[in-house]
């Protein structure tokens, strides 16, 4: 905590804070449990090591069955809604890279603050799956349908300064000084009134949550095909032995 803002951090660097099932459920108890923490008024989400996230659990999801992947997508979606729902605002500091479910993550949060030299990366494709964690309907509404597909089909590296353009990332500093620019905002937002700043947020999300149900339902039956697929054993067999993916 610092003040009434209370700064979070993901810290399994050894695993470039990949959102394994620990981490998942840890993030999302403190988010329902900070709705209920009247010492809380502003949260930052940020990350330890090299990068903010490199995304989902690969070798956790080569092994799972549809159902198990459906449960597991279930699950981590309650992630995305929690910090949603919440009506106290988040703030996301990335560094180093964004990419794949670590992508969406920050794309929940209210506001995201970037490293200049920070990347962003819609890498599903790369491993012959689709996005997910609401990253379907968050950048089409943040960027346009065009932009966004451009992203989700490349699935190239985005620098920040073009992520700020574009309307994703709010605010682009200097790597040194990204955090401290994240929490001065915090605290200027953990200043305002608790009612006005909660109603807000839930007026703000309303729809969003209620249109990114239909989006979670889509992204679970998509989702479920990919992972049975040959095409993403060989995504992430090739991930793994570092070379380029080659599909039928």
């Amino acid at each position: 905590m610092d003040g009434s803002v209370c700064i979070v951090s993901m810290n399994k660097p050894e695993i470039r804070n990949a959102l394994m099932e620990e981490m998942r459920e840890e993030l999302k108890h403190f988010f329902l449990a900070a709705g209920d923490d009247c010492s809380i008024r502003s949260i930052v989400l940020a990350a330890r090591g090299e990068v903010f996230s490199a995304g989902g659990d690969l070798k956790a999801l080569q092994h799972l069955n549809p159902k198990e992947t459906k449960e597991r997508m279930e699950k981590s979606q309650e992630l995305i809604k929690s910090i949603l729902r919440l009506q106290k605002p988040v703030l996301a500091v990335v560094h180093g890279a964004a990419a794949g479910a670590g992508f969406s993550l920050a794309l929940s949060c209210d506001m995201i603050f970037a490293a200049k030299s920070s990347v962003f990366i819609q890498s599903f494709i790369k491993i012959g799956v689709v996005p997910d964690l609401g990253a379907m309907y968050f950048l089409p509404e943040l960027v346009g349908r065009q932009k966004a597909m451009e992203m989700m089909l490349l699935g190239e590296k985005v620098s920040a300064h073009e992520m700020e353009r574009v309307g994703v990332v709010n605010r682009v500093f200097e790597d040194n000084v990204v955090f401290d620019e994240a929490l001065v905002a915090a605290k200027k937002m953990a200043e305002n009134p608790r009612l006005s700043m909660g109603l807000i947020k839930k007026m703000a999300n309303f729809n969003v949550l209620n249109e990114l149900e239909q989006t979670f339902e889509l992204e679970i039956s998509s989702q479920c095909l990919c992972v049975e697929s040959e095409d993403f054993k060989e995504g992430v067999q090739a991930f793994f032995e570092k070379r380029k993916a080659v599909y039928n």
